[in-house]
């Protein structure tokens, strides 16, 4: 039953790189109408109005359950919504004055950074599982990065995003344990579309006709990537542990690839259908090996 609950949450992590992974086209499109702010303000808000006829049904399904104690959980969503705000934040402005598969790469950099911080954290994590991440990062940059690599201030500002992605992880890992899943990814939302609406207010200038051409750049990244994505992502936290998630998420970069094939035209060259399959080699090594099959490093 464990091993079935494992696949399950790993099934729920690959749709949501999926989802996350086709978003980097519509957030790129989305930045050809308004700023940073205000798309990241405007889904974010789309995402948490998408949650309220789920949670709804399930309190109707749900007849006599205690409810959960508000205040740890809003502390929790807190933490998680401004986790949520600076690592969108940096991507978004990163995304602005860099190519996606730079930013895809860059962003992907957490897949190290997750078991990096877990030593912090005094939590094990195994020999296979750092092999599986350096994998993956040795694929993102094959299927990324051209030979004139270099480091740009929107590389710069993706890379700051990234630890900011990894510390969003390790909080989900905690938190998704101890509450609603629904309720904290609602909250979570909120907080971070509350933050993002304030920092537009006062330095963008926000339009509405701007709004109206991002319409479906927005509506995707609020709906899907938003509502759906970090709801799922959530919810599989529970069963994954939070290095061999974060490897499994940091395919969305193979999906940007394909996302930008299907919708922009973008051809995928032989070095980026060989990193495609180093990372596809770091995913299922992580998986294949338990605790108690291997030795920590």
């Amino acid at each position: 039953m464990h091993s079935t609950n494992n696949w399950q949450a790993n099934l729920l992590l690959l749709i949501t790189a999926m989802i996350w992974g086709f978003a980097f086209v519509a957030q790129r499109q989305g930045m050809e109408h308004i700023s940073p702010f205000t798309f990241n303000g405007i889904r974010f808000a789309i995402g948490s109005l998408s949650l309220l006829p789920v949670i709804l049904f399930q309190r109707r399904r749900r007849k006599a359950t205690p409810s959960p104690k508000m205040l740890p959980m809003l502390s929790g969503a807190l933490c998680l919504g401004i986790a949520l705000f600076l690592g969108s934040s940096f991507q978004q402005f990163g995304i602005v004055s860099t190519t996606a598969g730079k930013a895809g790469f860059i962003t992907g950099l957490y897949v190290i950074l997750v078991p990096i911080i877990c030593l912090f954290w005094k939590q094990k994590t195994i020999l296979p599982t750092w092999v599986g991440a350096l994998l993956a990062v040795m694929g993102m940059y094959l299927l990324s990065v051209t030979a004139e690599f270099s480091i740009s201030r929107g590389d710069l500002l993706v890379l700051v995003s990234a630890f900011f992605w990894a510390i969003h992880v390790l909080l989900i890992s905690w938190l998704s344990r101890k509450f609603d899943a629904l309720l904290l990814s609602l909250y979570q939302f909120i907080f971070c579309a509350i933050f993002s609406l304030l920092a537009a207010v006062e330095t963008e200038v926000i339009t509405v006709a701007g709004i109206q051409a991002a319409t479906q750049p927005i509506l995707y990244t609020g709906i899907f990537s938003v509502g759906i994505a970090y709801t799922l992502q959530i919810i599989a936290q529970q069963k994954a542990h939070p290095a061999h998630a974060s490897i499994i998420l940091s395919l969305e970069s193979v999906f940007a690839v394909i996302g930008g094939y299907l919708f922009l035209g973008e051809l995928i060259p032989t070095r980026g259908l060989i990193g495609c399959s180093l990372m596809l080699a770091g995913m299922l090594l992580s998986q294949l090996f338990s605790s108690k099959q291997a030795q920590p490093l």
